[in-house]
């Protein structure tokens, strides 16, 4: 397929849901502003309209243009971080209280889907995680002992077990987990803001805040030339965040995940590949991810930007991948490349950090939006109609910087290319295969 016949963004092609967002054009008085229009920021917006608060949410761009548009669309249970070390990174309590609420976070999401009608192709089948190699396999069976042990439903597939699942072979066993499933992420988060607007909230586009200061009595914003008053503030920008003169400085390392997907299988090839509708991502350090849409075109995820200095290799990589887990798709062309960034925090924990008085800033799920985004949403909601920091299941910062974050992007993204191009330098991968 010629190049200039690619199209960006599955999810925007195929999204059934739609939301107006005009740009702020007057003066607003609200009790709740919120910036940033993903996951976290709509379902913040819908818990405090549904509460009956003033809402205003302002997004620079439009609803889901981040990487709530540009997810993967796995709805997971927790976190990336195994049970115990987040118990031991929080200790027991808070740590608990952190898994217990994101280990419902699917419920959550399914349960808004259902009680919302949102239109986002939801498939509760599972997730699989699946192994790429014995130290993989090792890895998962250390998963599923921990997630047991906190009740968990998880179960351990042998190989031959993976192998029917997925419909390839090659993969040494596999981590299923039947809370989680998969969903049109674009379609979620832009219902999540239709279910928010119908509830009284005010939503806005290519409305960039410029300036936000605290008075003594409440919060000023200052966007497209118009003024906004508010007695709250939610910051929702996570990985996409711009500097705003007064407001918060979140503080992440960034991580490019990029997304190849084909065009629709042929029904012969969708009753052997992913038969039952999993999402799966594997053990390697560079991870990729693959899934079935609701038309079945394949999607494969893996770490780098496909739009920057390493495109052309990730590329690449993808058409072998391609051909590597299911041979009879080879050469199969993609009709969609995409990629998103993913705000990842040293300790892979999310970061909540107030602000100022009544103002919170929410960021860092290092990969995991979608069931986290909903629940910290929600518990910002809460926190600023009353409950305050209790609202939220781990502790809230005073403030949170990380050194080398520019650094630690540009490693990232160029041990992606250089793993994806490995393949392509014969003398370098005998090298590391005689190592190894």
């Amino acid at each position: 397929m010629d190049q200039s016949e690619i199209k960006p963004r599955l999810w925007a092609f195929s999204s059934r849901e739609h939301v107006s967002s005009e740009p702020v054009a007057d003066d607003l008085e609200c009790d709740v502003l919120i910036i940033g229009g993903g996951f976290t920021g709509c379902a913040a917006a819908y818990e405090a309209a549904r509460s009956g608060a003033r809402v205003v949410l302002l997004e620079a761009e439009e609803i889901g243009f981040g990487g709530s548009g540009r997810n993967v669309g796995l709805v997971n249970a927790g976190l990336w971080l195994p049970p115990d070390d987040i118990i031991h990174r929080l200790g027991h309590t808070m740590g608990h209280r952190l898994i217990d609420a994101l280990g419902v976070g699917p419920d959550l999401v399914f349960e808004l889907i259902a009680e919302e009608g949102i239109q986002c192709d939801a498939v509760r089948q599972g997730t699989l995680h699946v192994a790429h190699s014995e130290d993989g396999l090792e890895n998962l069976q250390n998963r599923f002992r921990q997630g047991n042990a906190i009740g968990a439903p998880l179960q351990m597939l042998n190989a031959e077990d993976t192998e029917r699942r997925l419909g390839t072979g090659g993969f040494h066993g596999a981590l299923f987990d039947p809370r989680a499933g998969t969903i049109q992420p674009l379609a979620y988060c832009r219902g999540l803001a239709r279910a928010a607007e119908c509830a009284g909230a005010m939503l806005f586009g290519q409305s960039r805040v410029r300036d936000l200061r605290h008075t003594g009595t409440g919060w000023v914003a200052k966007v497209n030339g118009q003024t906004i008053t508010a007695q709250s503030v939610i910051h929702a920008t996570n990985a996409y965040h711009d500097t705003i003169k007064g407001g918060p400085k979140p503080s992440f390392a960034t991580v490019h995940y990029s997304q190849f997907a084909t065009a629709p299988l042929t029904p012969a090839q969708r009753e052997v590949i992913l038969p039952d509708g999993e999402g799966c991502w594997d053990t390697a350090l560079v991870m990729t991810s693959f899934r079935l849409d609701a038309e079945g075109r394949l999607i494969l995820g893996t770490m780098g930007n496909a739009e920057g200095f390493g495109g052309t290799v990730h590329r690449n990589w993808a058409e072998r991948k391609l051909a590597e887990l299911y041979p009879q798709l080879a050469g199969t062309a993609f009709t969609h490349i995409w990629q998103g960034r993913i705000a990842m925090t040293a300790d892979h924990l999310p970061k909540v950090v107030a602000f100022g008085p009544d103002a919170y800033a929410i960021y860092g799920y290092s990969g995991r939006g979608i069931a986290p985004g909903t629940v910290f949403g929600i518990c910002a909601a809460r926190a600023v109609l009353g409950d305050g920091e209790t609202a939220f299941p781990l502790p809230v910062l005073p403030t949170y910087s990380e050194h080398l974050t520019r650094s630690k992007t540009l490693f990232y993204e160029a041990g992606a290319t250089l793993t994806h191009a490995l393949p392509q330098i014969p003398k370098v991968s005998k090298f590391l295969g005689e190592k190894r």
